[in-house]
């Protein structure tokens, strides 16, 4: 079995089943920054990542577990599927 090692943005699978995406590297304090689905945050040391047997995986396809959203949430008050302003993800930047 290969050794997998923390890469930003990539899913993993601990032998319990639990899934966690890798969210930080912080070489210069040895730690890896995770947020698990349910979207708990932790940090585990880089030196205990090659003991935890885990397994890389896809993204989840449902990826609302670690948003904490309701259906509700989803519907804009006009009725339309998507909030004002949620389409387009240029309009969050600074406008000079």
């Amino acid at each position: 079995m290969a050794v997998l090692y923390p890469v930003i943005g990539q899913w993993f699978r601990r032998p319990g089943g639990t899934q966690f995406e890798v969210v930080a590297i912080d070489e210069e304090s040895g730690t890896v920054e995770i947020q698990q689905f349910d979207g708990t945050i932790d940090e585990l040391d880089m030196e205990a990542w090659p003991e935890m047997l885990l397994t890389e995986i896809s993204a989840p396809e449902d990826w609302s577990g670690s948003v904490d959203m309701d259906p509700v949430d989803f519907v804009a008050k006009n009725g339309r599927d998507i909030p004002s302003g949620f389409h387009d993800p240029l309009a969050f930047l600074d406008k000079l």
